[in-house]
């Protein structure tokens, strides 16, 4: 009986062995990959037109990065990446654009594009700034391999994602105000100064409100109007679009979850605002 026993033991031992073996040899491994090479079609100082926006700006061009699994070069999908970041900023910078290209080699893009790459990274317009581009691959969204950092001089013009309040003459610059339950007025197209937003720059407003949560609240730029109108549908910031007149208006923002006092901001050239409890 114990012989018996102990033959058992031992073909069992071996089956597992064996079939651990046998599990080993299936698995798939990365061995490695190239870091693509980045192109570019120019070097050059960009001046950006706003007469152009449609021409083709850039065109950038990079190498496989030729990703290596223990099974041979992989046929599995590669995906790509192009980043655009200011010098000094080592792609760290929290505005960093990004935007995916699948598994193409090559990208082009026009003046409107590169143009609203540096609004998002609220670069000043009309003025000449260092920017860097680098492609980051992956394959299954996993092993990230960078490209060389091309460095190109761009100078940008004003392009906002969302239009700006316009101007009552003869002011150059249009006014904006809150209104909504979720405010003291609640809803009116002629809310009182007292809820109208700080200019900050051109294209950024703000103002400090107390909320209590279960109301709602949009933005008019013209007393005695409902349009132009902004709103969205985040309660501690997103993205807000706008109904300039003839269309469908924009929704109605929601108060924050917890009462309190709030400072909004929102970011024309970005076209997103934010809701930060003070």
């Amino acid at each position: 009986m114990k012989n018996f026993i102990k033959l058992l033991f031992s073909t069992v031992f071996t089956a597992a062995i064996i079939l651990s073996c046998k599990k080993d040899e299936n698995k798939v491994y990365f061995e490695g990959g190239t870091n693509p090479v980045l192109t570019v079609s120019s070097t050059a100082n960009l001046f950006l037109d706003s007469t152009k926006k449609n021409s083709i700006a850039l065109t950038f061009n990079w190498t496989n990065p030729n990703y290596k699994l223990n099974t041979g070069i992989s046929s599995q999908s590669v995906t790509y990446v192009l980043q655009v970041d200011t010098t000094g900023a080592n792609f760290s910078n929290p505005n960093i654009q990004e935007t995916s290209i699948s598994n193409d080699l090559s990208a082009a893009f026009t003046v409107k594009q590169i143009n609203t790459f540096l609004n998002k990274l609220l670069m000043a317009r009309d003025v000449p700034h260092n920017i860097e581009f680098r492609v980051k691959s992956t394959i299954n969204g996993a092993v990230p391999l960078f490209s060389n950092v091309v460095k190109i001089v761009i100078t940008p013009y004003l392009d906002v994602a969302v239009p700006l309040p316009p101007p009552t003459l003869p002011a150059t610059i249009g006014d904006l105000y809150i209104t909504g339950d979720g405010t003291p007025s609640s809803w009116t197209n002629n809310p009182p100064s007292t809820q109208k937003l700080t200019r900050l720059s051109l294209t950024e407003y703000t103002i400090t409100m107390n909320f209590t949560p279960g109301k709602f609240y949009k933005f008019l730029s013209t007393l005695n109007q409902w349009q132009p109108q902004y709103g969205g549908k985040e309660a501690n910031g997103g993205d807000f679009s706008a109904n300039m007149g003839g269309g469908s208006d924009p929704d109605a923002i929601p108060t924050p979850s917890v009462s309190g006092s709030y400072k909004i901001t929102l970011n024309f050239i970005t076209g997103k605002y934010t809701v930060v409890k003070q």
